[in-house]
């Protein structure tokens, strides 16, 4: 039994040990205030609405940096401008670190770094998700090189952890210089409406060095990304709707690259036919319509988690779930310059196909592409180099890959849209599908070019050889007797025909070649 003054001591390091965990967790009670009338949460309040209640579990409490330059040793806050450790979301364990820009802006230095790099090392080491809070106004000038070090201390963990465990970057606040790269390494970037910018040089040097005048919104906001720079996979509308959709991504994806994603119970009847499907597509093959309406009559309960909704329209992604397997859903936009393939779309396609290939899940693609975008603006841009990372995504990939055309599949379009011949496991096409090198005017002005020319063709020829082309060439049944097509589905039968395809494929199992890794046309 302890003595009295023993009990005594015990006491009083119990009352130091509150003392100083009442410090950590509000350094500055100000600098709180200014966050929340700046309409943000701080570090520790956001973590507290993202992880299940009372599970976060915090790391590194104590520590805090070592600079005795300008003074900062007369200001050594516990913890320093991160907070940092593990919780579960869904039950499902994560690792989290919040920058503070409470505590010097959120300004990141060598002992903020050794925190954030101490807690990706273990979500590596535990295989489970990783997800940084990014709020912060950059390198800890005070610190010099040693806080550009810092930043490459954490970069070679976001290359070491990719593909490996899912990494996610909220933007929640300002996000500059040198920083940006840790979150553009990452698999998602998630940025909130007004509140949160990215940016590798500011508004102020821009104008410096430029003449450029421009704001810190319309350079580096949460639009700016979502619609212009595609830097950005989501832009919500407040702090809460974030971390509400951070939680319902991470519902999408496995704990790491070794794990299955989970399975949701299904509600919804994975025999369900819906006739609306019959006639959602229009029977003018010019004539547009939203993909959308088709993936959400097909997934489970119409939900559709879409990604990058605002930037390389002519293509959607996002996930979904068919009998509560999770899937990644690619479809050709028809509402959106008419579906064609171009620079951002290619772009945007072969990043997610490549994000499901890492993380096991199989890739629904629903195809309606009348042919790659043309133009010099195009070509110059690089359509060739940019298109060939679709084409290696999916190629690459070794997760089931279903397709469906719902109508056009032309030219070399055709083969990158997950076609058979990019190995493919399962390819269905609707009775309506035109797969063929291009459509029947251009197919027919350029076959019959010298007899058109020709003043003597009669009139209404060119009508009568289009039609012929159509007939010939514009349906399905033209690769599907060459196998290009494993069958031709009514409408309806979309949903219950894929779900039996994902099923048979889950014991799918693919040899690839022993190389260090492939070269994809970046």
């Amino acid at each position: 039994m302890a003595s009295a003054p023993e009990a005594e001591d015990f006491t009083a390091k119990l009352a130091l040990l509150g003392e100083m965990r009442e410090q950590a967790m509000h350094s500055s009670p100000e600098a709180e205030a200014k966050q929340h009338d700046r309409g943000k949460y701080t570090a520790r309040e956001r973590i507290e609405k993202l992880l299940d209640p009372d599970s976060f579990q915090e790391l590194d409490t104590f520590m805090r940096h070592r600079t005795v330059d300008f003074d900062m040793q007369k200001n050594r806050p516990w913890g320093d401008a991160v907070v940092t450790g593990h919780g579960t979301i869904d039950g499902r364990r994560v690792c989290v670190f919040s920058q503070d820009f409470t505590v010097f802006g959120g300004s990141l230095g060598e002992v903020m770094a050794e925190k954030m790099c101490k807690v990706m090392d273990l979500a590596a080491k535990i295989g489970c998700p990783v997800i940084g809070i990014n709020d912060s106004g950059g390198a800890r000038i005070q610190e010099g090189v040693v806080s550009l070090g810092a930043y490459g201390d954490v970069f070679v963990r976001n290359v070491m952890c990719s593909g490996v465990i899912p990494q996610i970057s909220l933007i929640m606040g300002p996000c500059a210089g040198g920083a940006v790269y840790s979150p553009a390494i990452t698999d998602f970037i998630m940025m909130v409406k007004e509140s949160s910018h990215m940016f590798i040089t500011g508004p102020d040097v821009i104008k410096t060095v430029t003449g450029e005048e421009v704001g810190f919104e319309e350079l580096g906001g949460a639009m700016t990304h979502n619609s212009k720079s595609g830097v950005a996979h989501l832009a919500a509308e407040d702090e809460d709707a974030l971390l509400e959709d951070t939680r319902y991504l991470l519902s999408f994806l496995p704990q790491n690259n070794l794990e299955m994603p989970p399975r949701v119970a299904p509600s919804d009847d994975p025999q369900r036919m819906d006739e609306n499907l019959d006639s959602m597509v229009p029977e003018n093959p010019n004539k547009p319509y939203d993909m959308r309406d088709v993936v959400k009559t097909v997934v489970d309960d119409g939900e559709f988690f879409e990604l990058h909704e605002h930037w390389a329209k002519n293509i959607i992604c996002g996930y979904a779930r068919l009998d509560g397997y999770s899937v990644g859903i690619v479809g050709n936009q028809p509402a959106q310059l008419a579906g064609v393939l171009d620079i951002d779309a290619s772009s945007k396609a072969a990043r997610f196909v490549r994000t499901c290939d890492a993380y096991n899940i199989p890739i629904v693609t629903f195809c309606d592409v009348p042919g790659f975008l043309p133009g010099t603006s195009q070509e110059w841009g690089g359509i060739i180099r940019h298109g060939a990372k679709l084409l290696y995504a999916y190629t690459e990939a070794t997760v089931p890959k279903v397709t469906v055309i719902t109508r056009k599949a032309y030219g070399g379009a055709y083969d990158v849209m997950a076609s058979k011949h990019l190995l493919a496991d399962f390819n269905f096409a609707w009775p309506q599908a035109e797969v063929a090198v291009m459509g029947a005017e251009g197919a027919v002005n350029i076959i019959y070019r010298r007899e058109l020319a020709d003043e003597k063709t009669p009139e209404g020829r060119r009508e009568e050889l289009m039609a012929d082309y159509k007939e010939r060439f514009a349906n399905p049944y033209s690769a599907a007797e060459r196998g290009y097509i494993d069958d031709v589905i009514v409408p309806h039968e979309t949903r219950p025909t894929v779900i039996n395809a994902l099923e048979t494929l889950l014991t799918k199992r693919v040899d690839q070649p022993k190389r260090k890794h492939g070269n994809i046309p970046l």
